[in-house]
C-alpha cells in the first residue's frame, strides 16, 4: 500500500474495518436506555441511577481524553484501537455480573473510558490507512459510530428482547461480543491487505492534547455544542413535550429525532469530500442547530417537528465535519493530541450544558429552560464559526 494509490478493493476493505470498529464507538452505550427498564426491575434503582447508565460513558468521554492520548502515543494508533475495542467489550459484558450494583457502574466507567481511547485513535488511523481519501474515511467511521447508536437504540426492543427472552444480560453479550471479532480485524488488517502509510516524521510521539493552541477550542466548543444539542434534547425532549401537553408524541419524535442520525451520517459518506475543510458548511450547520433548539422550544405541530429533523441533521452533520477535519489538519504526530483535546472539551461540554439547563429549569420551575443553555452555547459556535481562519488549513 503506497501513500498516493489503493485501489478500489483495497479502499473498499478499509473502509469496511473502519465501519465496524466504529459500530463500538457507542453501540454498548445506547443498548442501556432499552434495558434499563429490566434492569430496573430486578435491581431497584433510582431515576438518577438509570440516567447514570448512559449519561455516565459521556462524561468518561470527556475525562478519558488525555489517558487515550497517551496510550496512543505509546502503542500507536491500531494497539490502542484493539486493546479499546476488547475493553468495551469485557466491560459491557461484565455489567451483568451485577448485583452487586456498585459492579454495573464500576464496569459502564470503565467501559466509557476504553471508548475515550479509541476516539482519538480513530483520525490517527485514518491519516494512515486512507491515503487521499481520508475525509470518505472519518465519514465511514462516524456513520459506522451512529448506526451503532441506531441499532442499540432502536433494534433491541422490537427485535433482540423478543428473541432472547427479555434476558438482559444475554442481550448484553448479543450485543458485546462480536466486538471481539471487529478486534481481531483490526490486529489483522495487515494480514487483509491493509497495510500502515510510512510515517517519515522519526520525532517522539506527541500525547499531551494542545490546549494552548486556539483552533482545539475552536473545535472543541463546535463539537460541544452540536454534543450538547444531541444528548439533552433527547434527555430532556419528554419533560418539554409534557410541559407543552403532547407527552403523547414522545415516540414519534425520538423516533424522528434519532433517524435523522442516520440520514445524516449517511449523506456525509456521499458528501465528505465536498464538505469536510470548507468554513462555510461548519458555519451554515452552526446556524442549523441553533435554528433546530429554538424551533423544538417555540413551534408545535409540523413545525416542532421540522425543527426536530433540522436539529437531528445539523448535530450529526457537524460532528461529522468537526472529527473528520482533525487528520486535514494536523500531521501523523499531533492527529490523536488534537482529536483528545477536542474530544475532552466537546464531550464535557456536552455533559455540562445539558446538567447545567436541568438545574436552571429545577430552580425557575420552567422546563422551557431547560434548552436555554443548549442555546447560548450554539450561538457561541455561530460565533466561533465565522471569526475562525482555522476551520480549514492544510496539515503542518
Amino acid at each position: 500500500m503506497t501513500d498516493t494509490v489503493l485501489n478500489w478493493q483495497q479502499r473498499t476493505l478499509v473502509l469496511l474495518v473502519l465501519w465496524l470498529a466504529g459500530l463500538y464507538l457507542r453501540l454498548t452505550v445506547l443498548i442501556a436506555p432499552p434495558l434499563a427498564p429490566l434492569i430496573d426491575t430486578e435491581l431497584l434503582l433510582s431515576q438518577t441511577e438509570l440516567g447514570a447508565l448512559t449519561t455516565l460513558p459521556v462524561l468518561m468521554l470527556s475525562l478519558g481524553a488525555l489517558p487515550g492520548a497517551v496510550a496512543i502515543a505509546r502503542l500507536g494508533p491500531k494497539l490502542a484501537l484493539v486493546f479499546a475495542i476488547v475493553i468495551v467489550v469485557l466491560t459491557s459484558v461484565a455489567r451483568g455480573l451485577a448485583p452487586p450494583i456498585w459492579i454495573l457502574f464500576f464496569s459502564t466507567t470503565l467501559m466509557g473510558l476504553a471508548i475515550a481511547v479509541m476516539q482519538p485513535a480513530f483520525p490517527a488511523l485514518v491519516l494512515r490507512w486512507c491515503p487521499g481519501f481520508v475525509a470518505l474515511g472519518s465519514a465511514v467511521y462516524m456513520n459506522g459510530m451512529l448506526m451503532g447508536e441506531f441499532i442499540g437504540a432502536g433494534l433491541t426492543i422490537p427485535l433482540i428482547m423478543p428473541w432472547l427472552d427479555n434476558d438482559w444480560r444475554d442481550i448484553l453479550l448479543f450485543w458485546s461480543l462480536p466486538g471481539l471479532i471487529v478486534a481481531m480485524l483490526v490486529l489483522g488488517s495487515r494480514h487483509l491487505g491493509i497495510h500502515q502509510t510510512a510515517v517519515t516524521d522519526e520525532r517522539p510521539p506527541q500525547w499531551k492534547p494542545p490546549l494552548s493552541e486556539p483552533r482545539v477550542w475552536q473545535l472543541g466548543i463546535i463539537l460541544g455544542a452540536a454534543s450538547a444539542g444531541f444528548f439533552g434534547t433527547n434527555a430532556y425532549l419528554p419533560s418539554l413535550l409534557e410541559y407543552k401537553g403532547v407527552l403523547q408524541e414522545l415516540p414519534d419524535y425520538l423516533f424522528i429525532f434519532n433517524a435523522t442520525q442516520v440520514v445524516g451520517s449517511l449523506a456525509m459518506v456521499v458528501l465528505a469530500q465536498r464538505l469536510v475543510g470548507s468554513p462555510m458548511a461548519v458555519i451554515l450547520i452552526a446556524w442549523g442547530v441553533l435554528i433546530g433548539l429554538v424551533g423544538v422550544v417555540l413551534c408545535d405541530g409540523l413545525l416542532a417537528i421540522a425543527a426536530a429533523i433540522a436539529l437531528g441533521l445539523a448535530t450529526c452533520i457537524q460532528l461529522i465535519l468537526m472529527v473528520a477535519l482533525v487528520p486535514l489538519v494536523s500531521s501523523r504526530r499531533s492527529a490523536a493530541p488534537l482529536a483528545a483535546g477536542m474530544f475532552m472539551i466537546g464531550y464535557f461540554l456536552g455533559f455540562l450544558v445539558p446538567l447545567t439547563g436541568g438545574l436552571l429549569a429545577d430552580s425557575l420551575a420552567s422546563p422551557a429552560m431547560i434548552f436555554a443553555p443548549l442555546i447560548l452555547l450554539a450561538a457561541l459556535a455561530i460565533t466561533i464559526a465565522h471569526l475562525s481562519d482555522n476551520l480549514s488549513f492544510k496539515a503542518p
